[in-house]
């Protein structure tokens, strides 16, 4: 089976488009609007871009009705967003924060989850996450879709502050991932979590190399 998805409907009845650039990390990322308002909701394309220094990115697609979402209004106005590390044991707020409220209710409130205000950025915080990046808003670029949902801003932000609950960090100084048990965007109504994982070393790789990939300093 092959497609053209500029010119054809997909001959699946579910598009297969989602389901094939899986897991995507979840930016689960609170904000704050000029009027105060405490803004929380998930993003599922959301990586990092760099560690040198650490910059981030998400992607937002607009309403069906061409309003910007509220997350990307909030980062250009007050120049800070944060991103909380999304889990299994918070997967229902994750899912809660992502109904579309209107601009004046916060999902804080809908998700019932517990506010910690971070450390430079005008934001909350959610407390029970136990991994949290202050990122400062940088530029947003935006692509223009073939509908009004389908065009984008891409919001670029570097990381000031990390934030991470000590409990998750092994005896080794590692995040304990498993433990931690990350979730992930899958196609359709599909998550995954981090349970397990497993270690794979480049052969061949010089020992800056291995150092850099390991996450340490050289």
């Amino acid at each position: 089976m092959k497609y053209d998805p500029a010119s054809e409907k997909s001959p699946l009845p579910f598009s297969p488009f989602k389901s094939c650039t899986v897991p995507r990390p979840i930016g689960w990322l609170s904000s704050v609007s000029p009027d105060g308002v405490e803004n929380l909701a998930p993003y599922s394309q959301w990586q990092n871009l760099t560690f040198d220094p650490p910059m981030v990115m998400f992607s937002a697609n607009q309403y069906p009705d061409g309003r910007r979402k509220d997350t990307v209004l909030n980062a250009e106005q007050s120049g800070w967003f944060v991103w909380n590390m999304a889990t299994w044991d918070l997967r229902e707020a994750v899912n809660i924060s992502a109904m579309a409220l209107p601009p004046h209710e916060s999902e804080f409130d809908r998700a019932g989850v517990t506010k910690r205000y971070a450390d430079l950025a005008p934001v909350p915080m959610v407390a029970e996450s136990p991994v949290h990046f202050e990122c400062r808003y940088l530029s947003t670029h935006r692509m223009v879709g073939d509908s009004n949902v389908g065009t984008i801003d891409i919001v670029f932000a570097k990381v000031e502050r990390i934030h991470i609950d000590e409990s998750v960090i092994t005896p080794e100084g590692k995040l304990d991932i498993p433990k931690i048990r990350p979730i992930a965007r899958m196609g359709y109504y599909d998550y995954a979590v981090v349970s397990d994982t497993f270690e794979m070393r480049i052969p061949g790789a010089s020992e800056d190399e291995a150092l850099g990939l390991a996450g340490q300093a050289g």
